[in-house]
């Protein structure tokens, strides 16, 4: 049990690189102000440079050399959660998240060439940035303490445009880098002191992949006043490699490395190492999107996007160290199922300077109850946006705000024997502010 455990602690670090691209999870869809202001509802319009993220065939219908620079701000959530825990037993307890600014930048580049129906188009984003923190003397410090997930996002890209048809087809790469930090305490129930948990040590972890995927686009303008696109973007492998670390502060602790001999007395601190690796698939994503511009000053899309998270089904890691052996080969079921999204958004031209922005989103959760825990409290959400955009001929700033509110969530998983999972309910609210520079030359 101690040992499954101490498995368990270096699992949920890596299974932090794959949470991110959940599509609701945390994966960030806000790439570009103009569209998160009409809910991220893109696909169709795709008409600035953040098509590259929306829809890469977007870009075929832009004019010269455009260059977007932006950037999303996220107050990232306070969960509150009451209920029991694994470590609190039967005692309801109340815990509240810390809170945390997470600013996410993008940079996005197109050229179209003279004379050819030919652009070209680097994308640079981070999709799946995760930050979550809990006291470290909270009831769920032995499952999450502090978790960061930095990644980074490069998108070559190339769309051809069938002028005739008013057709454009694009296809890129994604090349994904990301950094994995955590931390926890590890505890495990005591046979002869149910009551009192026993502290075995900390746990930390931290690892790098960097992988690659593509994606592509359709956009077709069939009508003056309709759009229509359809944006893929491939399943990702990440071979995570990284360095476990646990420090065992208890007698039982230092047992559950095998040196049981070298832990002396209360002050004694036994550290053990190993190199982990893991291969984790991130989801694709299919985004179907129609627009309609009713009057010359109107705009209105919708969009549905799935995302498939059944790829994730079960977690396995491979340890380096011999203390570690006993870990590997051991997996860990997940059974996450794909999710959808339904955007709905609208953009008011209010003079020839000025547009006014607004739009709603469901956003459906990946994971089961049985799943489910403080690291990612995850639910079904609901979205709400507004934003504006100024520009002229040759530039345009667009801002937007969007608030998310998390369904109540109660699940019934906590587990006595592993001091894991919890019965209550975690609620959970975010707010996102974005800006984006646009510069047409």
């Amino acid at each position: 049990m101690k040992k499954g455990l101490l498995c368990s602690a270096v699992g949920a670090a890596i299974m932090a690189t794959a949470t991110l691209s959940s599509a609701a999870g945390l994966k960030i869809n806000e790439q570009g102000a103009k569209a998160m202001g009409m809910a991220n509802a893109f696909t169709a319009q795709a008409d600035d440079p953040t098509a590259l993220y929306y829809n890469p065939a977007g870009i075929a219908f832009l004019k010269g050399a455009q260059v977007s620079l932006g950037t999303v701000v996220i107050a990232v959530p306070q969960t509150q959660f009451e209920g029991t825990t694994g470590l609190s037993g039967s005692t309801v307890i109340n815990e509240k998240a810390k809170k945390d600014l997470f600013i996410a930048p993008n940079l996005y580049a197109t050229y179209t060439m003279e004379g050819l129906p030919l652009t070209l188009g680097l994308g640079v984003n981070s999709i799946y940035p995760l930050a979550k923190s809990w006291d470290d003397s909270s009831d769920f410090r032995n499952q999450i303490q502090n978790i960061a997930v930095k990644p980074i996002n490069f998108q070559p890209t190339v769309a051809y445009l069938f002028e005739d048809w008013n057709l454009a087809l694009a296809g890129g790469l994604d090349i994904t880098h990301a950094i994995v930090s955590l931390s926890k305490s590890v505890v495990v129930a005591d046979p002869g002191h149910p009551d009192t948990p026993a502290e075995l040590g900390l746990m930390g972890l931290d690892g790098t992949a960097t992988d690659l995927g593509y994606n592509m686009g359709l956009k077709w303008k069939p009508l003056k006043e309709l759009s229509l696109g359809v944006a893929y973007r491939s399943e990702v492998t990440l071979h995570v490699d990284g360095d476990a670390n646990f420090l065992a502060t208890s007698q039982a602790g230092a047992a559950a490395i095998g040196r049981s001999a070298d832990f002396n007395s209360y002050n004694s601190r036994i550290r053990a190492t190993s190199a982990v690796s893991s291969d984790i698939t991130l989801p694709d994503s299919l985004a179907l999107g129609v627009a309609w511009q009713p009057t010359e000053r109107l705009t209105m899309e919708f969009d549905a996007e799935r995302t498939g998270w059944s790829s994730l089904k079960q977690l396995e890691f491979a340890f380096d160290n011999s203390q570690f052996s006993s870990f590997n080969n051991k997996p860990e079921p997940k059974n996450w199922h794909d999710a959808w999204c339904y955007k709905l958004g609208a953009q008011y031209a209010y003079n020839k300077n000025l547009d006014l922005r607004a739009g709603y989103a469901y956003d459906t959760n990946p994971i089961p109850d049985s799943t489910l825990g403080p690291m990612l409290p995850d639910a079904d959400r609901h979205n709400f946006t507004v934003g504006t955009g100024i520009h002229n001929e040759h530039f345009s700033v667009d801002m937007a705000y969007m608030w998310v509110h998390w369904l109540d969530r109660t699940v019934n998983n906590q587990d006595s024997a592993t001091l894991t999972g919890e019965n209550g309910t975690f609620k959970s609210d975010a707010h996102l502010f974005a800006a984006n520079l646009t510069v047409k030359f």
